[in-house]
């Protein structure tokens, strides 16, 4: 039995007031198909390209394996050139993906290929993580640290994003002091009878071809997998709603410092209690038993 998910709303082109009033407002996702048609990233940003420019430069790479007490927060799994991962993504599926780099300080060229869209968010104008991953590579299900709105660019090939609204929360069996989901969980196939739960989440899923954006409001879980080799942009603004600030400031001061120390001072009883609790709190809330 499948997720229940709805295909997310998507428009060509859409103005800025309409994009704030109904989207942003609203707190609503978007895939804006044409949003990228004038940026010189649209013709040149193939994997190809970021090959030729920048493929001398030594990148880290994450996989699929489950977080231990010996992993520190986004700390890589490995590291190769740039040449050599995509030749890897261009050759055979792989688990490795790169996630949250700064291509752009490394590549200060690759600031001309795009544009800082107009559409009614204050963006933050620091220079843009990018992410990269190979045929059905996934990134586990999540939700931002800060609690940005978040522009999401995708490039060369197709990606699918399954969301869920932060109202969701309660039926995705949450990690405590954490910001993801239990990563046995196979978000493309779950099985309904371990994780009952989930028959009561109600998500949304597009897929996203090249030059395609997705608008992701503030707190909203994403599960993503690359359908083929690409990469993807994201640009941020800060949550609007104060409640999320605040979160946000707790997650960024409060909460990751005090799972880096107990990661140090329980080791992996710390990882399996949180696993363990993320069971036993969501089946308590949904009066269900495990």
């Amino acid at each position: 039995m499948p997720l229940h998910l709805t295909e997310i709303e998507r428009v060509k082109t859409i103005s800025k007031e309409d994009f704030y009033t109904n989207y942003v407002k609203k707190q609503k996702p978007l895939v804006i198909e044409k949003l990228t048609e004038d940026w010189p990233a649209y013709e040149k940003w193939k994997l190809n390209y970021i090959k030729e420019i920048a493929g001398d430069k030594t990148v880290p790479l994450y996989d699929d394996r489950p977080v231990t007490h010996k992993d520190g927060f986004n700390e890589a799994h490995a590291k190769m050139k740039m040449a050599d991962y995509i030749d890897l993504l261009q050759t055979k599926p792989t688990n490795y993906r790169i996630f949250l780099y700064n291509l752009m300080k490394e590549v200060p060229s690759l600031k001309s290929d795009f544009k800082w869209p107009d559409i009614g968010l204050k963006l933050v104008k620091q220079l843009p993580m990018l992410f990269f991953g190979g045929e059905n590579s996934k990134v586990f299900i999540h939700y931002d640290i800060d609690y940005s709105n978040i522009l999401h660019f995708h490039f060369h090939g197709k990606k699918q994003c399954i969301l869920f609204a932060p109202d969701q929360t309660p039926y995705l069996y949450k990690v405590p002091h954490a910001l993801i989901s239990r990563e046995d969980i196979d978000f493309d196939n779950p099985d309904l009878e371990k994780w009952p739960a989930l028959k009561k989440a109600k998500g949304l899923i597009c897929n996203l071809e090249h030059g395609e954006m997705l608008y992701m409001p503030e707190g909203y879980w994403h599960y993503m997998k690359y359908m083929t080799p690409g990469f993807s942009m994201s640009l941020r603004a800060f949550p609007r709603k104060i409640g999320n600030l605040g979160k946000a400031a707790y997650n960024i001061f409060i909460m990751r410092n005090f799972d880096n120390l107990m990661r140090k001072w329980k080791g992996q009883s710390w990882i399996d209690y949180k696993n363990e609790q993320a069971i036993v709190r969501t089946h308590k809330n949904l009066n269900t038993s495990s």
